[in-house]
């Protein structure tokens, strides 16, 4: 591993030598590939757009994110900006100066990355699905056009992929063969996700006993590896030792945050997808026209972004776990259920009246 580690270190300091002016694209591309970002973003489009796809993306993005935590605590992966400060392969105290960003300091470990597989997951599946809806609407005989297509989505999946897995290379807070693995782990979630089609008519008792597996099997190893003195949680003091600004440091970057927050994800779809104010408004009438698509489309979008000056308090670890639970719950309920349901109901008036 020192010498995949090594060589790491001289890519990021060639990254940040040479490429040091592309900083705020490369931020930029990092934000891109936030796997938060799929469930305020992606998903909110996605799900009012095509329903199948929607759902498919937040539980290609729950299972890839749980997957990746596993091989997390599995593979003990360093990160650039400590690995740099802890390790004995350099001579005389001599170990090279990495520069340090504020998104640079996550606590969890670093093997596989998590936006490079959140991000390879759910453009997976938005690649495909579109592929898809083209071929569909094509005629056989367009050979030529169906080849531009597939050639331009897939150019355009590679480029975000790429531009993501740089940008993580390059704040520090990942290895090159770490961002690799995340991509590759990633594509192979949601390739598995297209041969599941189960999850379209997923009970809610199915979402509820996921979440539980999950949660347990999740408790129980981290369990497990303690009572054998393996410490699950030892990145987080080294990540606070050698992260250059205390401020940069973040309790949702630490592995439990972003179990907590894909529980909660999941458990607000399965009550949202499997209640009345969706059967009523999305499954209903008006779920089949495009201006009742695109008024939910607009307003949880709008919605979802004022969900960012919802601060939660951080003094408590358990009450910040149990409040982003609660927050991450919501923003599938207020994308599926409470916007297209209000929606909805302000038609009916309207309609009423034409009639």
């Amino acid at each position: 591993m020192d010498f995949l580690h090594r060589n790491g270190v001289l890519v990021i300091q060639h990254l940040q030598r040479d490429y040091r002016a592309y900083y705020d694209f490369l931020n930029f591309m990092s934000n891109v590939g936030d796997p938060r970002n799929i469930f305020s973003i992606y998903f909110p489009l996605w799900f009012q757009l095509n329903q199948t796809v929607g759902t498919k993306m937040i539980w290609v993005a729950v299972i890839g994110d749980w997957f990746n935590l596993i091989f997390k605590w599995i593979l003990f992966g360093h990160r650039p900006y400590w690995w740099v400060q802890e390790t004995q392969i350099y001579p005389n105290h001599s170990s090279p100066c990495l520069e340090q960003f504020p998104t640079t300091c996550e606590t969890g470990p670093g093997s596989p990355s998590g936006h490079a597989m959140g991000s390879s997951c759910v453009w997976y599946v938005m690649v495909t699905a579109a592929l898809s809806y083209t071929v569909s609407r094509l005629d056989k005989s367009s050979i030529t056009l169906h080849r531009l297509t597939w050639s331009f989505l897939w150019s355009l999946f590679w480029l975000i992929q790429i531009s993501v897995c740089i940008s993580r290379v390059f704040i520090a807070t990942h290895f090159p063969h770490q961002v690799i693995l995340g991509v590759i782990g990633g594509m192979l979630v949601a390739e598995a996700f297209e041969h599941t089609p189960g999850i379209q008519t997923a009970s809610l008792s199915t979402y509820l006993k996921t979440n539980l597996f999950l949660f347990l099997f999740t408790l129980g190893f981290y369990l497990l590896l303690s009572l054998l003195d393996i410490d699950l949680l030892w990145s987080v003091p080294i990540a606070k030792k050698w992260c250059a600004n205390p401020e940069w440091i973040h309790i949702d970057t630490t592995p439990f945050a972003g179990l907590v927050r894909n529980l909660g994800v999941l458990f607000g779809l399965g009550f949202a997808i499997n209640s009345e104010m969706f059967l009523m408004s999305c499954q209903g009438e008006n779920g089949y026209k495009l201006s009742f698509r695109m008024l939910c489309v607009i307003t949880s979008l709008t919605t979802l972004q004022l969900y960012r000056f919802i601060k939660i308090p951080t003094h408590t670890e358990h009450l910040f776990y149990v409040l982003s639970f609660c927050k991450s719950a919501s923003i599938p309920l207020t994308v599926v259920a409470f916007i297209p349901y209000c929606i909805h109901m302000l038609m009916k008036p309207s309609e009423k009246k034409i009639n």
